[in-house]
């Protein structure tokens, strides 16, 4: 059993605690009650951030005491949304959500993964009729696998875990949320993952 902390309560945040929780594991979950981010963060061994991309790098920058040492998993995209809801633009373009993390907090071993899915994929991989992928981008070996621990616990085999390498790679995973709003508009709303066929 581990103690995670998932900021963000949200579709992504919920979805995520209820499996985790089902998987055993110790899961609060911070909303946006003053303190209850720092509160959470503080007594938790993984930190999951679940919270809108675009204002992460400011929440989490504020924790950066409680985040000492941890791992910090981000799910997070950080884009611009157009009219109709649906990412346009990236916020960080040339970089990514995650390497801006990594550097605001380096005393945190921050790993991007579970970004390139829509949320129900995200606990729930077998949803899909074809193979889907989950992928890893961090700096430390330890942190990467300890999460990808995790990514098993939420039924994700382990040959469909890739590990990308450095934080620098999150940028392309980042970048494959541009995909998204043209799959959503072609085939609806409908569960999809970003893979790699072999």
């Amino acid at each position: 059993m581990t103690t995670i902390a998932v900021l963000g309560n949200g579709r992504v945040g919920g979805n995520l605690a209820t499996a985790l929780t089902r998987a055993g594991h110790e899961v609060t979950v911070a909303d946006r009650t003053p303190g209850a981010a720092a509160d959470a963060a503080r007594t938790a061994r993984i930190v999951i951030n679940a919270t809108p991309g675009a204002g992460s790098l400011d929440r989490l920058g504020a924790l950066r005491e409680e985040l000492h040492d941890k791992i910090l998993v981000d799910v997070s995209n950080a884009t611009v949304d157009g009219p109709d809801g649906l990412p346009a633009h990236l916020i960080y373009p040339g970089s990514s959500l995650a390497e801006q993390l990594q550097e605001a907090l380096p005393a945190t071993r921050v790993v991007k993964t579970l970004n390139t899915m829509l949320f129900p994929v995200m606990t729930a991989p077998t949803m899909l009729d074809q193979v889907p992928d989950a992928f890893l981008s961090g700096d430390d070996p330890q942190a990467k696998q300890t999460v990808r621990d995790l990514l098993v616990d939420l039924g994700w085999r382990k040959e469909w875990i890739t590990d990308l390498g450095g934080i620098q790679t999150a940028r392309a995973t980042e970048a494959a949320i541009l995909f998204v709003p043209h799959v959503i508009r072609s085939g609806g709303f409908a569960p999809f993952a970003v893979s790699i066929a072999r």
